[in-house]
């Protein structure tokens, strides 16, 4: 009895050889296109270094403090590029970047200093004429290709960004087996590292901007938004419903991350701050309760009902959409400020464990029998200890007050972080 060959075989052994074939289609195209775009990066930041960074360094005509905050380790950036070109252009692309990653501090240290960088070159171009000079005569050079210094400044922090896609695309089309493959994968994993930095320093530039925008829009220095570790969520108008019969009031809203700003326009008579509003009250988040009166209907608007420790809202929107927004912002922000309470009183517990067992352990009945001499010094080691102990933890030394210290705030009154009570400004 003869058995024929599956038929099924060959057409499987094809189509397998045409996912191979396709995923080194793939993995060429974006190989040759992270080539060519290496070596125009290269070229890009070779004009910083050598019409810029050297020229200057050897005019004088920036002092060097001045220099390295406007180009920072931009050319440490290029050294090691230089060398990451060359494998590239060998097709060595694991090996290259195995090297290459060990050097991304210096793209962590550019990526930091990019915003006060950019506040530097701002600063002189307004003060210094021979710098502005210099900087047009350079701009105009060919090679430039019309490109301005601070296009130029912003692509060590772009190129990250194409690092991480291209060895997304490299190891997705790269074969296990293939032994560049654990090479590339580690160098996603590191370049994702300095991209995640990268988005986390545009988040902090891009909320301070905000705090200082609402900062400027208040009236006087009374009511100070910027703080650190504060967040801003969002503004709008909502109406204060009063608690006896009168008239609602639309006052202005600022929500940050632990309070919320209530503040008023500025009368029209007040010339000088007729655009700007007058804060009146903070209202703590840190033990705010937010519900909905009849918000959740698919009524125009509804009403909002904020309790705090020892003062209520209930504010007002015709808006549903509106209303439904600052309902989850509100509800968002309070759940997360409670969950940092938590975690601090759970580091507040670990610390105050070993205080008290070490202080149970010096009361046993070993230690208190012993008769010799070095007993009686372990005996007055211990009660030193545990008076130490039971001193507050403001009297006492080392790492355990800093941890317990964010659970003792609450007990100073401030206008940002108070907890029992809203800030009438």
């Amino acid at each position: 009895m003869s058995f024929s060959p599956d038929p099924v075989a060959p057409p499987g052994g094809t189509d397998i050889q045409e996912q191979r074939d396709r995923w080194e289609r793939k993995r060429s195209r974006t190989a040759k296109e992270l080539v060519q775009t290496e070596q125009r990066y290269c070229q890009q930041l070779e004009l910083v270094t050598t019409f810029f960074v050297e020229i200057l360094k050897a005019k004088g005509t920036l002092r060097q403090d001045i220099r390295e905050s406007i180009f920072s380790s931009i050319k440490a950036i290029h050294s090691v590029n230089q060398s990451l070109l060359v494998h590239l252009e060998n097709s060595y692309f694991g090996r290259g970047f195995e090297q290459f990653c060990p050097h991304l501090s210096q793209y962590n240290t550019y990526a930091d200093n990019i915003y006060k960088a950019r506040k530097a070159l701002t600063i002189q171009l307004k003060k210094n004429k021979a710098f502005r000079r210099f900087k047009k005569l350079q701009e105009a050079r060919e090679e430039f290709r019309n490109q301005t210094l601070e296009e130029l400044l912003q692509l060590p922090v772009l190129r990250i960004d194409q690092y991480k896609h291209f060895l997304q695309d490299l190891t997705a089309n790269t074969s296990p087996d293939n032994p560049e493959f654990q090479q590339l994968s580690s160098a996603v994993t590191a370049i994702c590292d300095v991209s995640q930095r990268i988005q986390d320093n545009t988040r902090r530039h891009e909320n301070h901007l905000q705090l200082c925008r609402v900062q400027k829009l208040l009236k006087g220095r009374k009511t100070k938004v910027l703080a650190a570790g504060r967040w801003f969520i969002r503004e709008g108008w909502l109406k204060v419903v009063p608690r006896k019969g009168a008239v609602a009031k639309p006052k202005m809203f600022f929500l940050f991350s632990d309070m919320l700003l209530q503040a008023t326009r500025c009368g029209p008579m007040q010339l000088a701050n007729r655009d700007k509003f007058a804060g009146k009250h903070a209202f703590p988040l840190q033990e705010c309760i937010v519900e909905k009166v009849f918000g959740h209907t698919r009524s125009q608007g509804g009403l909002l009902s904020l309790t705090f420790p020892k003062a209520s809202l209930l504010l007002m929107s015709c808006d549903q959409e509106d209303l439904n927004d600052w309902y989850q912002s509100l509800s968002s922000a309070i759940r997360k400020l409670q969950s940092k309470e938590t975690v601090v009183h759970q580091r507040d517990e670990l610390c105050r464990r070993p205080l008290r067992s070490a202080t149970d352990s010096h009361n046993t009945p070993s230690s208190s029998s012993s008769s010799s001499t070095p007993g009686r010094k372990r005996n007055m080691v211990g009660s030193e200890t545990s008076e130490q102990s039971q001193r507050p933890p403001s009297e006492s030394e080392g790492s355990a007050p800093k941890r317990l210290k964010p659970a003792d705030t609450p007990e100073h009154s401030s206008e940002e972080a108070s907890p029992s009570s809203c800030v009438i400004l």
